[in-house]
């Protein structure tokens, strides 16, 4: 809900994050959690939908004798009636605070929980991101139990033997209330890739958004929705630098690309590929776009910099390269660089060689890039990089996957001694990836959503849309459908979440208890 909230897209934030996977990983927009007291369906004062329950989840799903460890969850009984569904949400790779508002009908879960049956909403924090750790460090050796596999069995384990804190949530397991599963971005591929591995019946029913369902180790296509829905001349602009810089890289003309450095203010950045990395963050603030976003925002800013000149717009071809070098340089030096690095000078904010910081060795909890990272680095990859040669290039061909796994060796030397390749194929495999066949679960994507390749909404794939599984696309950018606001301002998007609730209405009609 974008007018009533935003990323927190903080410059302290971003300065500590001198890795362009994390800088572009996935993340669900946050709502403001509504001023406003909270009472059950027979007027029943209820706790703020703030306050955090604990569940005593397994440690590790293979060897239970481990034991347990304390994982956090929210939830917001507001609209529930006996008989209504459960609606299940981890946001996944972050810490689960500040995302409370998804238990409320400023979301699709909320609105899922109210139109039928009343239900009630719960979100619950992924293992090993905030403070629900099976361990109280974040090494090689404790992160060894933050699997796909095992955040699967968590979800599994909380519907299936969780007490839930309102009256009479002993009495609402899987055959006894239909329990709905919903996620963005990551935890959309994680509804999916859940139905398909859990028993049927355990979650009757689930709404993917954005779901990342392929893992890919060589994510080139991150940015072709932002090339193709990006104004025209910026795109254009942009493209003639990083060819510039490309071919400087391939002849060998380090005082060309000492130049180019130095007209961004980044002459001090030591190495090309962190350089070139530098380049693509203007690019990610992509992801931070929804359609109530408006032209203030940094993206806009940043193609205002290049293609408007004295109050005229480039046209669709944009001003050329000498322009581009130049306005782009001037805007990373008058603004950009401020934003992504403050008061750190370029190297360390940028660089990536440097194994001492404390980014790479900082193992206390809490801290969910390095929990991502994790994840990434083995299994799933999604390394945002430059495209084939066939391709055109907002992003430097100098960016390849080696340039990313050789920080995973940074990040986990422990587990790693060389550049790791993610098991990708074996997700797939598993989870069913684009294969994806399972009932009553429901797909909205967004074409302007830079990870719509990894969806079953992927270009060329041509995955058709059934009653059993529906796939809804909008104009909509990354998880736009789940916020309600989105739907207000944007008509293809609340298309999208009127199919999601007509869908979901449905299939809870169908459900039924078990004997």
């Amino acid at each position: 809900m974008w007018a009533l909230t935003s990323l927190l897209l903080a410059v302290v934030a971003r300065a500590a994050i001198p890795n362009a996977m994390l800088r572009g990983m996935h993340s669900l927009p946050k709502i403001t959690v509504p001023e406003r007291f909270l009472t059950s369906s027979n007027g029943t004062a209820l706790p703020p939908i703030t306050t955090v329950y604990h569940f005593d989840q397994l440690i590790d799903h293979n060897n239970p004798d481990l034991g347990t460890f304390k994982q956090r969850y929210w939830m917001n009984w507001e609209f529930y009636e006996p008989g209504g569904p459960i609606i299940l949400m981890t946001p996944g790779e972050s810490n689960a605070d500040g995302f409370e508002g998804y238990t409320t009908n400023e979301t699709v879960n909320g609105l899922i929980a109210q139109q039928q049956n009343g239900g009630a909403a719960i979100v619950i924090e992924h293992r090993f991101f905030g403070y629900s750790n099976p361990y109280d460090n974040l090494t090689s050796q404790s992160l060894a139990l933050l699997t796909i596999q095992q955040a699967i069995d968590d979800l599994v384990y909380f519907a299936t033997t969780a007490d839930l804190p309102m009256p009479g949530g002993d009495a609402v397991k899987p055959g006894q209330a239909p329990w709905i599963l919903i996620g963005g971005s990551y935890s959309g591929a994680l509804t999916s890739w859940t139905m398909t591995q859990s028993k049927p019946g355990i979650f009757w029913a689930g709404y993917s958004s954005s779901g990342v369902v392929e893992a890919i180790t060589d994510y080139y296509d991150y940015f072709t929705p932002i090339r193709e829905y990006m104004p025209q001349n910026c795109s254009a602009d942009v493209e003639a630098v990083i060819n510039y810089l490309d071919y400087m890289y391939t002849v060998g003309d380090t005082a060309g690309i000492q130049t180019l450095k130095e007209a961004f203010g980044l002459g001090d950045v030591v190495h090309i590929g962190d350089f070139a990395t530098a380049l693509q963050d203007n690019l990610f603030d992509w992801q931070s776009l929804q359609p109530t976003v408006g032209p203030g925002a940094m993206f806009f800013q940043f193609c205002d910099a290049l293609e408007v000149k004295n109050g005229v717009s480039a046209g669709p071809e944009g001003w050329g390269l000498e322009n581009a070098i130049y306005s782009w340089g001037n805007f990373w030096n008058t603004t950009y660089y401020n934003y992504v690095c403050g008061s750190e000078d370029a190297e360390t904010c940028l660089g990536t060689y440097d194994t001492s910081q404390p980014y790479w060795t900082n193992a206390t909890v809490n801290n969910a890039n390095r929990s991502w990272f994790w994840i990434v680095c083995n299994q799933v990859g999604w390394y945002q990089v430059g495209p084939p040669d066939c391709e055109p290039a907002i992003v430097s061909r100098i960016l390849q996957p080696l340039y990313q796994q050789r920080q995973c060796v940074n990040m986990f030397p422990e587990a790693f001694a060389y550049p790791p390749e993610p098991t990708t194929e074996e997700t797939n495999a598993n989870y069913d990836g684009w294969d994806v066949s399972i009932p009553r679960l429901f797909f909205a994507n967004g074409l302007r959503d830079p990870w719509r390749e990894a969806t079953v909404s992927a270009d060329g794939l041509n995955k058709p849309s059934t009653p059993s599984m529906p796939i809804h696309v909008g104009d909509g950018f990354h998880c736009t459908d789940l916020v309600v606001q989105n739907g207000i301002v944007d008509a293809t998007v609340a298309a999208v979440q009127e199919a999601g609730l007509m869908y979901m209405k449905e299939w809870l009609a169908e459900w039924k208890p078990s004997a």
